[in-house]
């Protein structure tokens, strides 16, 4: 622990709260001197629903599991400042997002899996052992022996996946909480917002979520951020300006948040990568990478980018431009059926557009709060 930057004494004091980098590096220091690439997961069977302090109260009593997803996002800062946890809804899949958010460079392989375990405990115990979601999904690579994942999480386990998480059907969403009683839910709320009040959802915060919604619809500005909050352009700047922020910092900061998660994924080229973040060219994206890169254009001829190692771009790349249609950077020239596919794409960006924003009004409706990523101080 002392290697680590931990003081073994300290941890007998309860609630206390420690640097969630610091733990970080211990779980993976530990996964190295104990030869256990799966430290983190094993962890996980060790876990009550205790270990989430006086929140444990309150989802006891949560009827469903969406009732209790609801509010590990909303109270994530009683238990965990660095997790970041989203729930989205699309085609009948509900998709749990999880996202580390250390504040310092740290690995975070053990605390990933131990993340997405722990979550994955939390509804075993509270909805029983037939719980089962669709698949539990690692953006790194699986480990040598994958017994003890496969034990926990069964069949359903996926490696180098876009993101860390868990996939479930909607309809699951509704599945009950067998140990709730209806009674003692309202004292339970009333328990927990006397110890701990929600936190402060900032300007800062909203935005922030807001872009990361919108980047993939390729409608991300200041304009429709405005709308979706409600508020005008000139209250968007003047309320990110009195924190310090203006919206193209944060723009640039998300974008470098999820370059820095989706460029390693080797299943993904750098036009998709690209397109995602809102960039009409593959090569903007090099400015949010530690390395250079050369994009090229894959051997068996299918669209997207070869990732090498070279600090040279050639002259001239397949990029997706702004309006979704395939081009060059000497020349937008576009046969007939790249322009048909064009429109396409640009009318189900703007679909996917409307229904995140329905999504976004209906969840400030329900909740009053929109729920934002924190850091541990």
């Amino acid at each position: 622990m002392r290697s680590a930057g931990l003081d073994p004494a300290g941890l007998a004091v309860q609630d206390r709260w420690i640097p969630a980098a610091t733990v970080a590096r211990l779980l993976e220091i530990s996964a190295v001197e104990s030869g256990r690439e799966d430290f983190g997961l094993r962890l996980v069977e060790f876990q009550r629903l205790a270990n989430l302090g006086p929140l444990a109260l309150a989802i006891r009593e949560e009827p469903d599991v969406r009732s209790v997803l609801e509010m590990l996002i909303r109270y994530e800062h009683t238990y965990n400042q660095a997790i970041s946890i989203r729930l989205s809804e699309a085609e009948g899949l509900a998709t749990i997002r999880m996202n580390l958010e250390l504040g310092e460079s740290a690995g975070t392989r053990q605390a990933t899996e131990l993340a997405v375990g722990a979550l994955h405990h939390i509804h075993r115990q509270l909805h029983g052992t037939r719980w089962r979601p669709l698949s539990v999904c690692f953006s790194h690579p699986a480990p040598a022996d994958i017994s003890t994942h496969l034990r926990i999480f069964g069949q359903m386990v996926q490696f180098q996946g876009e993101f860390a998480g868990i996939v479930l059907l909607t309809s699951d969403l509704a599945a009950p909480n067998e140990m709730a009683d209806p009674l003692l839910r309202p004292y339970a709320h009333q328990f927990l917002d006397s110890i701990s009040p929600l936190a402060e959802v900032t300007m800062v915060g909203r935005v922030r979520e807001l872009i990361e919604m919108l980047l993939p619809t390729g409608h991300c500005s200041i304009v429709q951020v405005a709308r979706s909050l409600g508020v005008d352009r000139r209250t968007v700047q003047r309320r990110l300006a009195d924190s310090g922020q203006t919206f193209s910092s944060l723009l640039n900061a998300v974008r470098a948040e999820l370059a820095e998660r989706l460029v390693p994924n080797p299943r993904r080229s750098l036009t998709e990568i690209a397109e995602e973040l809102g960039f009409s060219r593959a090569q903007r994206i090099l400015p949010l990478v530690p390395r250079p890169i050369r994009l090229q254009p894959p051997s068996n001829g299918a669209p997207g980018h070869r990732r090498t190692h070279s600090s040279r771009l050639p002259l001239e790349d397949p990029t997706i431009t702004s309006r979704g249609r395939t081009g060059s950077t000497c020349g937008r020239r576009c046969c007939a059926p790249a322009r048909a596919a064009a429109r396409a794409a640009s009318a189900c960006r703007q679909a996917k557009m409307a229904l995140l924003i329905c999504r976004f009004s209906a969840r400030r409706a329900s909740l009053g709060v929109l729920p934002s990523a924190s850091f541990l101080s």
